[in-house]
This record gives structure tokens, C-alpha cells and sequence, in this order.
């Protein structure tokens, strides 16, 4: 069982070649850097919106092409409400650009936590994670993923699984969401500006739903980079009114990297 494309034709072409030109357009206009980080937070808008912003963090990747071969994918659920976090039992998820393996040696790892199970409905529609797929198969040579949606749970929750999962340079940790939704321009920008001050500050007691829809895995995240001591740099913060998108009501996305 596939689990295919929700958005394709939508959110980004469903065209190979288009999706791969895209891709890359954003990606070498980004700085790549020389350190790989150990997890990022990228947006999940329509390429055109949020494409330019989510390829500043990927583009930090580059010299990890043959390195990193497990990413765990974490994202929040927008169409489907339940409690926990969601697997699937599908054998790979899809997109344009070829098939990516789903990694399930890691079930038995998790195996005790009960708030843990899978739920095909959540990974269906979900656009959160599918939207980080391209620029993945773009950086990376080969790879699997752990997909996991994220629905109502703990910042506690979150950490025990990405320490169970955290591994080594070989495993990248990624987490979907986007910022503010539906201010005006100016409105936006104070509200993302204070965001990525709690983000790298790992004050995720001072996000909430209005923050970011991905609050939730955000906040797991951050709870376990204070945790390990480990930092977190916004390395881009814009919103769809510097993207092409109406001033007067946008959506805000940042990009972040943890080491």
C-alpha cells in the first residue's frame, strides 16, 4: 500500500520536471552553510507561498547527501482531530518525484506508548508532511521516513518519541508548521518576530495554536533540544505578503535549524 499524493497539482506541480525545477530554484538561492543541523522546522504552504522560505532550512542539507538516510517527519493534523500520534501502515508515501519508504523497524520501538497506533485517515489528506517531501528527495541520495501526524498530545509526548528516535547523523528530525494565520502584514510580522524569539529561546511554554499550527511537535522538539542543551537559530522568517500573497491578510513561516 501507497500512500499517494493529497495535494499534487495544488500545493506544487504534480509535474516531475516542474516540481524538480521548483525545487531547485529555491534551493540554490538559499545559503547552504557548512554545519548539518540535527533537526529543522519548515513550512508547509503552496511552494510559491512558503517554497522559498522552507528551502533555507533544507538547503543547510547539502553536505549531508550520502550521510542522512532515516528522516522523522512530524507534523500537525489540519483535517483530522484525535488524540496522539498517528502512524500508518502504508509501505511508502509518493510524490512526483518517485516513491520514499516508510521505516518500520521503529513500531516496536514504540510499541509501549499508548498514545502511539496508527490511523490511515490522519496521513489521507494531511499536507503537512507531504509538502516537506520534495525538498527531501531533492537534498537527499536515498532515504526513509518515519511519518507521523501529530494530533492532540503533550510536549512531553512528543520528546519521549524523538529521543527514541534521535539517533545518529544518519537520522534527520523534521517538523512541519507554519506560523501566524490571516493578520495583516504589519500584525504578522511583530507576532512571528516574538514566535522565533521563544522558539530559539526553547520557551515553547510561550507558544500556543495562534503561534503555530504545529505547535504541538514544535513544542516537543524544543522541550527536548533543552533537554540535550542543544540551540536553535531562525535562519528565515517571512510571510505570503513577501511571497506574492495579499498584504492585508497572510500566513507567516519561518525556518529554523537545531543543533
Amino acid at each position: 500500500m501507497n500512500r499517494m499524493p493529497a495535494v499534487a497539482g495544488s500545493f506544487y506541480p504534480a509535474n516531475a520536471d516542474q516540481l524538480r525545477q521548483q525545487v531547485h530554484a529555491y534551493l540554490i538561492r538559499a545559503h547552504s552553510g557548512t554545519r548539518v543541523p540535527k533537526a529543522l522546522i519548515a513550512p508547509h504552504a503552496g511552494l510559491v507561498y512558503s517554497g522559498a522560505i522552507a528551502a533555507s532550512a533544507y538547503a543547510r542539507l547539502e553536505p549531508a547527501f550520502d550521510t542522512i538516510n532515516r528522516v522523522v517527519l512530524l507534523g500537525p493534523s489540519h483535517r483530522v482531530a484525535f488524540k496522539g500520534l498517528a502512524l500508518t501502515q502504508a509501505d511508502s508515501y509518493v510524490t512526483p518525484l518517485g516513491a520514499i519508504p516508510i521505516d518500520h523497524t521503529i513500531e516496536p520501538i514504540l510499541a509501549d506508548l499508548a498514545y502511539v497506533g496508527i490511523l490511515e485517515q490522519a496521513h489521507t489528506h494531511e499536507h503537512s508532511l507531504e509538502l516537506q517531501l520534495p525538498f527531501l528527495q531533492q537534498q537527499l541520495a536515498s532515504f526513509s521516513i518515519i511519518p507521523i501526524v501529530v494530533g492532540d498530545a503533550t510536549p512531553e509526548q512528543i520528546s519521549t518519541v524523538l529521543e527514541r528516535l534521535w539517533g545518529g547523523p544518519e537520522t534527520l528530525i523534521v517538523i512541519s508548521s507554519d506560523l501566524s494565520h490571516y493578520h495583516n502584514y504589519e500584525t504578522a510580522q511583530k507576532l512571528d518576530k516574538a514566535t522565533s524569539i521563544a522558539i530559539e529561546k526553547l520557551q515553547y511554554e510561550r507558544l500556543d495554536y495562534e503561534s503555530a499550527c504545529g505547535k504541538v511537535p514544535i513544542s516537543g522538539l524544543l522541550k527536548l533540544a533543552r533537554d540535550k542543551n542543544l540551540t536553535v537559530k531562525t535562519i528565515d522568517l517571512r510571510n505570503s505578503g513577501d511571497t506574492g500573497g495579499d498584504k492585508r491578510r497572510v500566513v507567516g513561516y519561518g525556518a529554523y535549524v537545531i543543533d
